[in-house]
């Protein structure tokens, strides 16, 4: 497919991508991700053709109008969507396959000074959500998704869902989920309610003696064990 093929279809991508996209007015001033994904189609075949300064040139001109990093030598595929794209960051080396939609405040970033493939892979019809940080030679499998300012250092599987800092794999083999951030569960605050149970029972029983501890006890094991299965799905 050539290249003005490749700008078209993206520009297409976007009707399909985001609901809000009501006319040729709003796409012009209001999709600056659309924008930045044409630009570095142009760029990064200046790049290949060992036009690199020049690729740069238009990248870096492209980031000031767009706020949206891209390094021309990045290889992005086929009908990729930066949603709203604010602060989006996508390195040298990463590797972004076709289908992805990618929000604001994304960081594709490296954790090497060393040449070599340094950034992430995302895998086709992967979805990262704002503020997510992908970091280092990582593979983000098909059908994965990031969730919202999550910072990812580690492989995420097909069909999973990762959240948290650092982020835990909490679903797999959900390919066909829609990604709602109300409905992620919130790991951090699991562990310090058990926390806090806890203590308030070791204090009880320290206190007095009652039966009514054990009860207290089992219901404590309960919240732990959906702890501990929410970090091992």
């Amino acid at each position: 497919m050539g290249i003005y093929k490749t700008i078209k279809e993206d520009f297409s991508n976007a009707y399909k991508n985001d609901p809000a996209l009501n006319s040729k007015i709003d796409f012009l001033f209001n999709y600056p991700g659309v924008w930045a994904i044409a630009w570095y189609r142009i760029a990064h075949k200046l790049h290949r053709a060992n036009f690199k300064r020049f690729a740069r040139m238009i990248m870096g001109f492209t980031q000031i109008m767009t706020h949206i990093d891209i390094h021309p030598a990045a290889i992005i595929g086929h009908r990729v969507f930066i949603d709203h794209g604010n602060g989006v960051v996508i390195g040298e080396t990463a590797i972004v396959e076709d289908d992805v939609v990618i929000y604001q405040g994304v960081t594709l970033g490296g954790v090497s000074l060393e040449h070599g493939k340094r950034h992430p892979t995302i895998k086709k019809g992967a979805v990262l959500g704002a503020g997510a940080k992908i970091l280092g030679n990582i593979t983000i499998g098909e059908k994965a998704k990031i969730g919202a300012n999550s910072v990812v250092v580690k492989e995420v599987p097909d069909c999973s869902t990762a959240i948290g800092i650092p982020a835990h794999v909490i679903a797999k083999g959900r390919c066909t989920d829609p990604f709602m951030h109300n409905m992620l569960p919130d790991i951090n605050k699991e562990m310090f309610e058990y926390l806090l149970k806890r203590v308030a029972i070791l204090e009880h029983i320290l206190v007095e003696d009652n039966k009514s501890v054990l009860e207290e006890d089992l219901e404590l094991e309960h919240i732990y064990e959906t702890f501990i299965k929410a970090m091992k799905n």
